[in-house]
């Protein structure tokens, strides 16, 4: 099987660049459907009007329901069909942007995601992970393709809630240690082939710059500041772990995440805050030594990501609950199995303890 690496066509990152989406969008289409949220459109939606003022191509709005599911993607192609338009643009968080890559591979259009937040690897990805509309993860819609563009306005992502940066963190968190066991264990990845070094290297840059500048990153946004340790950071949230993970590929952490949200106590809590949680539970369930466990422990526990089931919101933490997250993570169809041994629910609800345990002793507790 062939060594395989995807890639969005083009990524932009800069101060004020959503002002400038008019002039890129114009060049995929005469008229978008732009997918956002009502808050969204308080915050930006000036500038978005503004920036196709000049432009040659038309928006269309409509306001998302807030889910990433089938209900959602069918009302929206059919908005795209009811306006003529031939392009789609998402403005805002990852299920936003998972909807209007669904949408536009239904409409097969060029599709063009504008994140507001840097608080998942959604954006660059051939992806959609799609929940039922109330919220419980229920497939992954790989797609033939990356966006078009992904466009990144660090002047409004640095003000967003420093909680959501910080949530991206945790998701690319995973990503080094999830292409480390695909490649391990000779698995297939999301981009339909064997790992790429590439992938390999952009995934550990990911990582090393996660531990070097993560902490800064977050003091300057609490500071109001967006400083060059929040612009590498917004990177490796967006660009590093999007193509690390979907060219490196996914194992445990992710698998586990997807099996958190069958309790309904943990849906407040964000994707890469239970991400951070499940790469804790992977690294347990590979029996790393126990210096580097600390060492991510800590790490996650000076950037507030939850390291026991208590921050995850799960008050009780019966055998019921936590075999039925072992359970869900474990499913055929997950990639749990990537690992490079043998897992079954029983092992990685021992993790999950586990992982609770060690997050409790570091913190003291």
């Amino acid at each position: 099987m062939a060594n395989i690496l995807i890639s969005p066509g083009k990524y932009v990152q800069g101060a004020g660049e959503l002002k400038n989406l008019g002039k890129y969008a114009e060049k995929y289409g005469k008229k978008a459907l732009v997918i956002i949220t009502a808050s969204g459109y308080k915050r930006c939606g000036a500038a978005v009007e503004a920036g196709f003022q000049d432009s040659s191509a038309q928006i269309v709005f409509d306001y998302f329901n807030g889910e990433c599911s089938k209900t959602e993607i069918s009302r929206l192609t059919t908005v795209m069909e009811k306006e003529n338009c031939d392009m789609v643009i998402g403005i805002g968080g990852g299920k936003i942007l998972d909807t209007a890559k669904a949408v536009a591979y239904y409409r097969s259009v060029p599709v063009l995601v504008c994140p507001t937040i840097a608080s998942t690897d959604a954006p660059c990805s051939a992806l959609s992970v799609i929940y039922t509309d109330e919220g419980v993860f229920e497939e992954y819609l790989f797609l033939p393709a990356n966006p078009n563009m992904v466009l990144m306005d660090t002047e409004i992502i640095a003000k967003s809630p420093v909680r959501l940066t910080v949530s991206g963190m945790g998701d690319a968190l995973a990503t080094y240690f999830e292409a480390r066991a695909c490649q391990r264990s000779g698995a297939v990845t999301c981009a339909g082939g064997k790992v790429t070094s590439a992938a390999m290297a952009l995934a550990k840059l990911c990582f090393d710059t996660l531990m070097d500048e993560g902490v800064k990153a977050k003091l300057a946004l609490e500071a109001g500041a967006c400083t060059p340790a929040v612009e590498k950071i917004i990177e490796a949230n967006t660009l590093l772990s999007g193509i690390g993970f979907e060219s490196g590929g996914l194992a445990g952490a992710h698998a586990i995440h997807n099996g958190f949200t069958v309790l309904e106590e943990c849906h407040h809590m964000y994707h890469g805050e239970k991400v951070a949680f499940g790469t804790i539970t992977q690294l347990v369930l590979e029996n790393i030594p126990a210096e580097e466990l600390e060492d991510i422990i800590d790490w996650c526990i000076e950037l507030g990501l939850p390291v026991t089931l208590k921050e995850l919101g799960i008050q009780e933490a019966t055998d019921e609950k936590l075999m039925a997250v072992a359970e869900a993570a474990c499913a055929e169809s997950d990639t749990l199995h990537n690992m490079p041994f043998e897992v079954t629910p029983d092992t990685v609800c021992a993790a999950i303890r586990a992982a609770d345990a060690y997050g409790r002793y570091f913190l003291g507790e």
